[in-house]
């Protein structure tokens, strides 16, 4: 889709670039919400083959990213862009490591159904649980990838503050697993898949919030990795000079 932010330049070549780097981008971003997808509802619902499904399209997203990595670093060499040109080849390529790193993690999950032992099943409740929390990441990798596709600062602002709910869904997980660890030794086994599977989604959200932040540092010219949310407050507000 193209971006009404690209294409101002004399080269409409120049444009056409920087908008199949996005393209491209948004392309390998969807393929993740994807395995995302799929990969919860497999460990939710046992689905084996769709967890395959899962681990087999990782080399897609591989691919996308060597993909897009050679189509910036050849704009680089042959544009040489500057000012917000140069911003946005530097956001995409921040932006393909966070993504390709959210397919390894939905790969991960899936693999945990497919490495798991029948008798080691977690229970219904803790199953809902997950669903749940995979649900709400899902939602803010979507919403992050939105935010990049419109380049809107303040929006990206908002879905960088959901994190704190997937971490909040995340230490109760871990709490209820040690307390049934605790109580009953045959949890074990299903708590530990707990622990790995709510683990990946919580860097999954750590990964969304980061293509949020670079986001902001594309439409605000600062980079905001270690800011606290009320200083990314005041460089959303703050128009740029």
């Amino acid at each position: 889709m193209p971006n009404s932010k690209i294409g101002r330049h004399y080269s409409q070549a120049f444009d056409t670039e920087l908008q199949q780097a996005v393209d491209r981008l948004l392309q390998m971003a969807a393929l993740t919400q994807q395995q995302l997808t799929d990969a919860i509802a497999a460990f939710v619902e046992a689905d084996h083959a769709r967890a395959e499904q899962v681990v087999a399209s990782d080399h897609r997203v591989n691919d996308f990213e060597v993909d897009i990595d050679e189509h910036c670093l050849d704009i680089l060499a042959r544009r040489q862009p500057a000012a917000s040109d140069l911003r946005l080849v530097l956001t995409v390529l921040k932006s393909i490591n966070d993504i390709e790193r959210i397919g390894d993690l939905a790969k991960r999950v899936a693999k945990t159904l497919l490495e798991q032992a029948d008798t080691d099943r977690p229970n219904q409740a803790q199953l809902d649980e997950i669903d749940v929390m995979g649900h709400r990441v899902l939602h803010m990798l979507q919403r992050a990838c939105v935010s990049f596709e419109r380049m809107d600062a303040t929006d990206a602002l908002t879905v960088l503050r959901k994190d704190k709910e997937i971490d909040q869904d995340y230490d109760r997980i871990v709490a209820q697993s040690i307390s049934a660890m605790s109580n009953d030794s045959s949890q074990v086994g299903p708590s530990m898949q707990l622990f790995v599977i709510a683990r990946a989604l919580e860097r999954i959200g750590d990964h969304s919030r980061n293509i949020c932040q670079h986001v902001i540092f594309l439409c605000k010219g600062r980079n905001v990795a270690h800011f606290s949310d009320a200083e990314l407050q005041q460089i959303v507000d703050k128009q740029r000079s």
